[in-house]
C-alpha cells in the first residue's frame, strides 16, 4: 500500500445520499422562492457544507435563508434517509478489505456529525467507523474547498498529508484534497470526469479502488 491513511468523503462515496439530499435541497430552496433545479443543486452544492448554501444564496439573491433552514432541511433529509438510503455499491467491501489488511482509514465529510452518523447507521456502515475515525467540517469551521478538514483528519490520525489518499466525488472535495497536498481519487459514478479536474486518478466503480491504491 502506497499510503498510510485513506480518507473517504461520505456523501456519494460511502452512502448513496447525494440524489436524496440534492432533490430535497432543490425543492426546499424553490419553496422559499429561490428557483433551484436538481441539476442546479448538484452543480452548486454537492460536496459542500451548509454554510456554502447560505453564502451563495445571499450572494446571488440578497436573500438570507430562514434561521431554521438547516434544521428543517436536515429533518426532511433524515426522514428520507430512513426510507431510501443505501450504501454506495461496493463501499462496504472496500472498507472490509482495508480493515482486513490493516490499512488505516477515516471519513472526512462536509456534512454534520449527525448527518454522518444517521447515514452510517441507516446503511449499516457504522460497524466500520469508531468515533475516532469520523471528522466533519463542524470540527474546523471551514468546509471544502478549503483544505482544513483533510489536514485536520490527517493530524488527528497521526499521518503526514503526503502519505494520505483522499476518495472524493465532488469538485470542491478534489480541490480541498489537492490544496492539502494529498493524492485524490475521483469517483465518477455521479460526477462527470471533466468536473473532477486535478484528481490523481479517476474511477467509476468502487470495486476498482483497492487495486488503484496499491
Amino acid at each position: 500500500m502506497r499510503y498510510d491513511l485513506i480518507i473517504f468523503d461520505n456523501d456519494g462515496v460511502l452512502v448513496d445520499s447525494e440524489p436524496i439530499s440534492n432533490r430535497h435541497l432543490a425543492a426546499y430552496l424553490t419553496e422559499l422562492g429561490i428557483e433551484t433545479s436538481y441539476e442546479d443543486s448538484l452543480r452548486d452544492y454537492m460536496g459542500s457544507a451548509m454554510h456554502r448554501v447560505h453564502d451563495l444564496v445571499l450572494e446571488r439573491t440578497g436573500q438570507r435563508l430562514p434561521a431554521d433552514f438547516d434544521d428543517v432541511f436536515h429533518a426532511r433529509v433524515f426522514a428520507a434517509f430512513e426510507r431510501e438510503l443505501g450504501p454506495v455499491p461496493g463501499a462496504a467491501e472496500v472498507l472490509e478489505k482495508l480493515a482486513a489488511d490493516g490499512v488505516p482509514y477515516c471519513v472526512a465529510s462536509s456534512g454534520s456529525h449527525q448527518r454522518i452518523r444517521v447515514g452510517h447507521r441507516t446503511t449499516g456502515l457504522d460497524r466500520w467507523f469508531r468515533e475516532e475515525r469520523i471528522f466533519s467540517s463542524q470540527d474546523v469551521g471551514k468546509g471544502k474547498p478549503a483544505p482544513d478538514l483533510f489536514l485536520y483528519a490527517a493530524e488527528r490520525m497521526g499521518v503526514a498529508p503526503g502519505r494520505c489518499a483522499v476518495v472524493e466525488d465532488s469538485p470542491l472535495g478534489v480541490q480541498a484534497a489537492v490544496a492539502a497536498g494529498m493524492d485524490v481519487y475521483g469517483f465518477t459514478a455521479m460526477t462527470p470526469a471533466k468536473r473532477l479536474t486535478g484528481a490523481t486518478q479517476l474511477f467509476a466503480d468502487m470495486g476498482e479502488l483497492p487495486d488503484l491504491l496499491k
